[in-house]
């Protein structure tokens, strides 16, 4: 009897994907999250967007349904074992995108990315080419990065958040942010790595089974828990020290200090049962966090150079 090592999805009876599967292989609702930090990054930069809506519109869009779309499909490729395991309905395990789609997917919507990424020029360009980079750092063999619990959730921390912040800023400024914009940037992307550990709950058997070594597999859901909301509380807590003692922006220091106060509580409730409401938390606290990632971009337009 032959033994079978291939380990792709099943032939299916399907040619070609559905296309309602490709959408969902795409992910739109982890759209947001670079979208929003690319806005972020176009607010801090201090410079009207009037002549510079075609850069603003163009980088959202390839920060969001291009390079987030693409990196959601190399990573569902990669994962396609554990998928099989956790989510079998998933597109690729369940054969709605037969044979190898996924992954020819996944490259042509790489090199859609790189070419996109010119129209934005030298700044955009480079910035994309790092996401692309990273996107296939955290899912393909025999980097995937995403095996560590420490490693792969601040890679995309620092993909989704950091990287797309400082797009936004670079493009609409033509040139390099200046350093307050850059250590934001920095400080909202570390704080990512939190929330990243928490939507890592979802896979908790499926990473156990396939020897991906999250956090919540690693150190229990309990103690990954308390982690996370260390790592997310943290950079916020710099964030206000900077605008209300540092950069002179006490209305703003404060209504980051209230976001984080709420996230607090929230937190609370997520301690007491962190595999249960960690898509509860997802919803209700990252929107705090992101909250506060607008304001700070408006609180750090108008600074001077920094120090």
């Amino acid at each position: 009897m032959s033994v079978t090592t291939d380990l792709t999805p099943p032939t299916s009876p399907r040619s070609f994907p559905e296309p309602k599967a490709v959408l969902t292989l795409l992910k739109p609702i982890t759209w947001f999250p670079p979208m929003w930090a690319y806005l972020c990054g176009a607010v801090s930069a201090g410079v009207s967007p009037a002549g510079h809506w075609v850069a603003v519109i163009l980088g959202v869009i390839l920060a969001g349904p291009i390079v987030c779309g693409m990196s959601q499909a190399a990573n569902d490729w990669c994962d396609r074992h554990v998928d099989a395991i956790n989510e079998p309905h998933r597109p690729i395990p369940s054969g709605r995108i037969p044979g190898r789609w996924g992954l020819w997917i996944a490259i042509a919507m790489s090199a859609f990315a790189a070419v996109v990424g010119l129209a934005l020029g030298p700044w955009g360009f480079g910035a994309t080419l790092v996401a692309i980079a990273a996107a296939w750092a955290y899912s393909v063999e025999p980097v995937r990065l995403k095996r560590s619990g420490w490693w792969g959730p601040g890679l995309v921390g620092l993909s989704y958040e950091t990287l797309p912040w400082f797009t936004g800023a670079a493009v609409l400024s033509m040139g390099a942010p200046s350093w307050p914009v850059i250590i934001v940037a920095v400080l909202y992307g570390l704080g990512a790595h939190g929330i990243m550990t928490l939507n890592d709950f979802k896979a908790l058997e499926g990473d156990r089974q396939m020897g991906v070594n999250s956090l919540p597999v690693t150190l229990g859901p309990e103690r990954a828990a308390k982690l996370a909301c260390v790592v997310m509380a943290v950079p916020q807590v710099i964030v206000f020290v900077l605008l209300f003692f540092v950069w002179d922006r006490p209305v703003h220091g404060l209504a980051i200090a209230v976001s984080l106060i709420a996230q607090l509580y929230a937190m609370q409730v997520l301690l007491r049962d962190p595999k249960g409401k960690a898509p509860w938390y997802n919803g209700v606290g990252v929107a705090l966090y992101v909250s506060g990632m607008m304001v700070t971009a408006f609180a750090v337009r108008t600074l001077e150079a920094w120090p």
